[in-house]
């Protein structure tokens, strides 16, 4: 008697371990094509092109404008009196101190730039994911583009890419291009 009662709460336990693995559901999608995909992200990055070039040019007149004082100062600095060639020497320190903090503050603004112009795009896509994953009763959705993910079964997970693309209103055929989706991974 004590065995049929060990022998079926087994049954009952494994038949509940396995209903309760099987009501997993996952998906999976690759964050960095999808984000690559979306308009919104085109026009960030075309408002990032030209902050970058607007700082490139400024960089490139003061570079300029350093290296014509530099080269006056090798022209002339054996005629000059001492308390000038002080003040030239200086003011070349001074110029080359500015372009060091320039570019170090640059850079620092075009991080910024571009946290601030991409993180909406970002924030858009995961609220996507999220909303698919909550209406189709994914337990788990992983990002294959974060490279964490060694691996998965293709057949027991479902790729939502196209329902995000739906959901984003982004054309069902729209593709990255082969040398962006390499970039990605």
């Amino acid at each position: 008697m004590k065995k049929v009662v060990i022998l079926t709460a087994a049954a009952v336990l494994l038949c509940s371990v396995q209903s309760f693995a099987q009501s997993f559901k996952f998906g999976h999608i690759n964050m960095g094509e999808l984000i690559q995909l979306m308009p919104e992200r085109d026009s960030a990055v075309v408002k990032l092109e030209k902050y970058a070039k607007d700082l490139d040019e400024t960089m490139r007149s003061m570079q300029e404008e350093f290296q014509k004082k530099y080269q006056e100062y090798q022209e002339n600095n054996a005629n000059w009196l001492p308390a000038i060639l002080e003040a030239k020497e200086k003011e070349l320190a001074e110029m080359q101190q500015r372009l060091q903090q320039f570019s170090q503050n640059a850079s620092m603004e075009y991080s910024n730039m571009q946290q601030q112009l991409l993180e909406p795009v970002m924030q858009k896509a995961r609220e996507a994911v999220e909303k698919i994953g909550k209406a189709n009763g994914f337990t788990y959705v992983f990002d294959l583009s974060a490279g964490s993910i060694i691996y998965f079964d293709a057949v027991n997970s479902t790729d939502i890419l196209p329902m995000a693309k739906s959901e984003l209103g982004i054309p069902a055929d729209k593709t990255v291009p082969t040398n962006m989706a390499a970039q990605a991974n």
